[in-house]
């Protein structure tokens, strides 16, 4: 029987591995408990009520429903539960995203374990946790009057797009895609082709290009984030 006054947390990520990461992390702390966990957000629902969680743990990338599509879910059906996303996605792109869909707020899978603690606590106390450089960005653009404080050109993709946009820079095919997030292959050829529209591409080779070099640079930039945690 989990005491009443702990801190119980439910994890959301598709990778047995991270989970038991994530586990031994928050288990280890006298005030914090980890109630359940799910491989996808499907599980994650049906899950949710019975685990009777005060934070869930959601990574963005999971096969099926999205992390961002989760976070929605979650604020219509479980308002009680406060959302976390912790995700190996820049923040600069998807901080803002996640918080627009109800997460309060967002940790790097880089970022020490003693960062996943304090955002809990924090989270669990009614405030929203993100990294000093996102808030100051969100404090920027409220003193500017910005809608948006992400000025990047995938900014006009859905989440979905900017999902099969990522996917498609990891040298993943339109057959990998459409199993992975559970859709027909017509469908992500759809999301495709959107996604040259929107962002002025000519041919699926530019579409490619586009997304392996973007994929890329947010490698170095979680490797330049690592180097200084």
């Amino acid at each position: 029987m989990v005491p009443l006054e702990m801190i119980r947390v439910f994890l959301v990520d598709d990778h047995p591995l991270m989970r038991t990461g994530l586990r031994m992390v928050i288990e280890s702390e006298h005030d914090l408990c980890v109630c359940g966990e799910a491989k996808s957000a499907e599980i994650a629902l049906e899950s949710l009520v019975d685990a009777n969680p005060n934070i869930a743990v959601v990574d963005i990338s999971l096969p099926g429903m999205s992390g961002l599509d989760l976070l929605k879910h979650i604020a219509a059906l479980t308002p009680d539960v406060k959302p976390l996303v912790i995700s190996r996605h820049d923040e600069t792109l998807y901080a803002e995203r996640a918080i627009r869909a109800g997460s309060r707020g967002y940790v790097m899978k880089t970022e020490a374990a003693e960062t996943l603690v304090s955002a809990i606590r924090r989270i669990e106390s009614g405030a929203i946790y993100v990294s000093p450089e996102i808030n100051e960005r969100l404090l920027q653009g409220i003193a500017t009057g910005q809608h948006s404080f992400n000025h990047s050109p995938l900014e006009v993709l859905s989440d979905r797009e900017l999902e099969v946009f990522e996917m498609t820079g990891r040298g993943l095919g339109t057959r990998e895609i459409a199993e992975r997030l559970n859709l027909s292959i017509k469908t992500i050829e759809s999301y495709r082709a959107r996604i040259k529209n929107k962002l002025n591409l000519a041919n699926a080779a530019e579409l490619m290009q586009h997304a392996v070099q973007w994929v890329e640079s947010e490698s170095i930039g979680d490797g330049v984030k690592s180097q200084r945690s």
